[in-house]
């Protein structure tokens, strides 16, 4: 399945509207580029449903939050759902203001997601009005561990139920459920989290492997997840051979996502059907 959604990327050039994170929204495009995507990063509430008109996914970010792009974000995920558009949530910092975690469900209230991908305890925020998040970083009290995988993997589950979306708990360990299925995922390196937008750009890229793999959301999802994961790898394999450092990270991440092929993927991807 995702030997097609990586073929046809390249033959289609799905675009993504992306109402996204100011402070990466310039890694977020040229994510979506490097994986053959197109994208346009439009939040004016006078524009969004006609830029969502011509455009095959719609990424919503809360990282930069403000007043002005909620509407925005409403009136865009609405036309994405008329127009049966994938739809990604990434609900950043969820949990560390009444803000965001009351925009985040306001927005889970009028919008039909397709997929939320956040850290565990953004997702926790959302799925059990717990406060737990460090800033946009994951609490060190919620991070997924061998002892507690199965029961975040109930947890993923219900939520879907909930939802209707394919849920990803992305970190060390990444869980992506759907009510029936799960997948765990153990691709990545501690360099992703030492640069800003590692997370916004896996979202944005999200957005363009969904608008071709509609169809199987969850394996498109979890194998998009692990794609990231494994660029990240072969990054930081890179530095670690120029003796370099983050911003060098930064640029061999998107030169991987940009070469990578489904053979190197295939061979390099620790996923499992849980």
């Amino acid at each position: 399945m995702f030997e097609k959604v990586l073929e046809e990327i390249k033959l289609r050039n799905p675009i993504v509207h992306c109402i996204t994170n100011y402070v990466t929204v310039n890694d977020c495009a040229n994510a979506i580029l490097a994986v053959n995507g197109s994208p346009i990063m439009a939040d004016d509430i006078h524009e969004v449903e006609e830029i969502t008109t011509i455009c095959n996914a719609l990424v919503i970010n809360i990282g930069t939050l403000n007043e002005r792009t909620v509407a925005s974000m409403i009136k865009a995920g609405k036309m994405a759902n008329h127009l049966n558009h994938p739809v990604v949530l990434d609900p950043v910092g969820a949990g560390a203001s009444k803000l965001r975690t009351n925009t985040a469900k306001k927005l889970l209230e009028e919008i039909n997601f397709s997929v939320i991908r956040g850290n565990i305890s953004e997702i926790k925020a959302l799925a059990m009005n717990m406060t737990s998040t460090q800033g946009v970083d994951a609490n060190i009290n919620d991070i997924v561990t061998a002892e507690n995988l199965n029961e975040v993997i109930s947890f993923a589950k219900k939520f879907s139920q909930e939802t209707g979306a394919v849920i990803a708990i992305t970190g060390a360990t990444d869980i992506v459920a759907n009510q029936e299925k799960t997948y765990v995922i153990t691709n990545g390196c501690a360099m992703m989290s030492r640069i800003t937008g590692t997370g916004c750009m896996l979202s944005a890229i999200l957005g363009a492997t969904t608008a071709i793999g509609q169809n199987d959301l969850l394996e498109t999802t979890a194998y998009t997840i692990a794609m990231m994961g494994y660029c990240g790898e072969l990054a930081d394999q890179r530095v670690r051979n120029d003796n370099s450092g983050t911003s060098s990270f930064r640029m061999h991440l998107i030169d991987a996502l940009s070469t990578i092929n489904y053979y190197q993927l295939k061979a390099g991807v620790k996923i499992e059907l849980h």
